[in-house]
């Protein structure tokens, strides 16, 4: 197993976010994390990167344990993490925010490079001078991830990557992250679309205020009329 978040309780303060969120995702799977607003999708993510540190749970990656360790070294260990308001640097062009992301590939794997980033998404390269303040919002999202590749990660992490995009454009990041699928990344997708999650991934975690409602391969919840009629209308 890739991952394994085991038993996790986070809280922000005071407030309790997670209460015992447990899932998993093999390698070369896209796993969806879905859910409405505010019942810990992003908090799950946090708490991986170790950005928002469980207070009890296991979380291995490749079989090591890596809750408290600083973000910088998990990120090390290769996972890549495509946060919700992207953070890219406005200031720099988007050639120079994929520059200083650049980290050497794992062993036995084919390196990511500014060619093959710009294979996948042709548009960045058409803007490479462009500042990243003056992309529109689908292209500051395709720079976030592709910026996330440059790092040559083992296991990627999207959070809520369609939201706020023209349906064109969540059209073709749908196409873009399928062919990150066939080219065998191992992706963590949190997402409230629910059409654009089913239609990209494996299997799927269902949370409800901070818990695991539901899990299961997607072909098993289409075919679990009760299960769609409870869980699809999110």
């Amino acid at each position: 197993m890739l991952l394994e978040v085991d038993d996790i309780y986070t809280s922000y303060g005071l407030s309790q976010i997670l209460f015992g969120v447990t899932l998993a995702v093999e390698e070369g799977e896209i796993v969806s994390l879905l859910g409405r607003n505010g019942v810990g999708k992003t908090t799950t993510f946090r708490s991986i990167m170790g950005l928002a540190p469980p207070r009890a749970g296991r979380i291995r990656f490749r079989g090591e344990e890596i809750g408290g360790l600083a973000p910088h070294r998990i990120a090390r260990l290769g996972l890549g993490f495509v946060p919700e308001d992207r953070r890219i640097f406005s200031d720099l062009t988007v050639w120079e925010n994929l520059d200083v992301a650049v980290k050497p590939p794992l062993e036995g794997r084919p390196a990511w490079t500014l060619d093959r980033v710009f294979e996948l998404f042709p548009a960045l390269a058409e803007l490479k001078e462009r500042r990243g303040g003056h992309l529109s919002g689908g292209e500051q999202q395709m720079l976030t991830v592709a910026r996330a590749l440059m790092g040559n990660p083992n296991l990627l992490l999207l959070d809520e990557p369609s939201e706020g995009l023209a349906p064109v454009v969540v059209q073709r990041l749908g196409r873009q992250i399928g062919k990150l699928r066939e080219e065998g990344m191992t992706i963590l997708l949190s997402e409230q679309n629910i059409a654009f999650s089913l239609d990209l991934s494996d299997r799927i975690y269902i949370l409800e205020k901070g818990r695991v409602a539901y899990q299961g391969g997607v072909k098993e919840l289409l075919a679990d009329q009760a299960a769609c009629d409870r869980y699809l209308s999110l």
